[in-house]
């Protein structure tokens, strides 16, 4: 595996478990309504991630295609846990950045 491929790889994998743990983290808040948009995003990101890693790594032609729309997620979560002070939604939209 190349460089390019593994630092993509490091990347994906670094903004599931982000993203993995702000939605947990965020069901434990104790306004969990004001929290949906983050939740849904962030599991969103976590699911698109996990899958273009997983075309990433076995060589895909389809992980290009899904770049745009991955990139376009992760954006919008990165955003979306950026308005909140908590720092689970920090941490994880700093790593919504470098993914996006």
């Amino acid at each position: 595996m190349n460089e390019h491929t593994q630092s993509q790889l490091d990347a994906l994998n670094a903004c599931v478990a982000a993203c993995e743990h702000c939605a947990a983290a965020c069901l434990q808040e104790q306004d969990v309504n004001m929290m949906a948009r983050c939740i849904g995003l962030t599991r969103d990101c976590a699911d698109i991630c996990a899958l273009t890693a997983r075309l990433v790594a076995r060589g895909s032609d389809y992980a290009a295609q899904l770049a745009p729309v991955r990139a376009a997620i992760c954006q919008a979560c990165a955003d979306e846990c950026g308005r909140h002070a908590h720092r689970h939604c920090q941490e994880c939209a700093e790593a919504c950045r470098r993914c996006a």
